[in-house]
């Protein structure tokens, strides 16, 4: 199943492999002569029973979109209410996330709450006035407030990637240029046990570090419509609460296609 979650092309595998061949089928899937997507994921049983699907990214991360991905092809999939209430587990998490999917017009509209980052640190960058590095387990998130469009800064960004991937032993390296008053943002992912590098369509758990990042600096819950090169996700955020839902994104997720990928491993 190929998926677009404000165009972060997501490929969700339905056939059960080795947990030893993900590397190697997703390196296929993601190739621009085959299916082509920006990430892989591999839907899987729950382990608890009060969950009700489960996903493993190829590279072991985390990935926000990817779970909102699932949400709709678990919609799409199963019969029962228009708008539902899933639980799903999820690679990279340590806990089961809650999320909230119904029909839209054009696929799923899907709202997903994402632990609160374990650290949110100021972080220099030269010529950058602000940044910040949001910790979560396995990932971490640079968000550096500039214009993402600024071929130079595109260029610093990637050089950040490769020495926070060195240094920092995580399954996932974001560097998320963000834009304040446009609230535009530009989401560059690594993900290292792959190999890649992607300026990524869209990024939701990048989306989320922003939002969490802004809370922190200005003291004030966070509603923001961030714009991204593939569409809009809502960031909701607020560093005072301490429920579950303290942190969201929400955003429409449509089914692109779906089939048989033919491989050989």
């Amino acid at each position: 199943m190929k998926l677009s979650p404000a165009s972060n092309t997501t490929v969700l595998v339905t056939s059960r492999h080795p947990e030893t061949q993900y590397l190697a089928i997703a390196d296929r899937l993601l190739r621009a002569e085959h299916v082509h997507a920006e990430q892989v994921g591999f839907i899987l049983p729950p382990r608890k029973p009060q969950a009700h699907t489960r996903l493993h990214m190829a590279g072991d991360e985390f990935c926000a979109n990817a779970t909102l991905s699932l949400a709709a092809w678990h919609a799409a999939t199963r019969p029962g209410p228009d708008r539902a209430e899933l639980l799903i587990e999820t690679s990279g998490a340590r806990q089961s996330l809650h999320c909230r999917v119904e029909p839209s017009e054009a696929g799923y509209r899907c709202e997903l709450s994402i632990p609160w980052p374990q650290s949110i640190e100021p972080y220099k960058v030269p010529g950058i006035e602000r940044a910040g590095l949001v910790r979560y387990p396995g990932a971490v998130h640079l968000v550096a407030e500039g214009d993402g469009s600024d071929p130079l800064l595109r260029e610093r960004a990637q050089q950040l990637a490769v020495e926070l991937g060195a240094r920092e032993a995580v399954c996932v390296v974001g560097i998320m240029l963000y834009d304040r008053h446009r609230q535009e943002l530009a989401p560059l992912v690594s993900v290292p046990a792959l190999g890649s590098m992607i300026w990524e369509g869209s990024c939701g758990s990048g989306t989320a570090a922003v939002g969490a990042y802004l809370a922190a600096v200005t003291g004030t819950p966070i509603n923001a419509s961030v714009k991204q090169p593939g569409g809009t996700t809502q960031a909701f955020a607020d560093s005072s609460r301490a429920e579950a839902t303290a942190l969201r994104i929400c955003t429409e997720v449509n089914i692109v296609a779906e089939g048989t990928a033919y491989i050989h491993v």
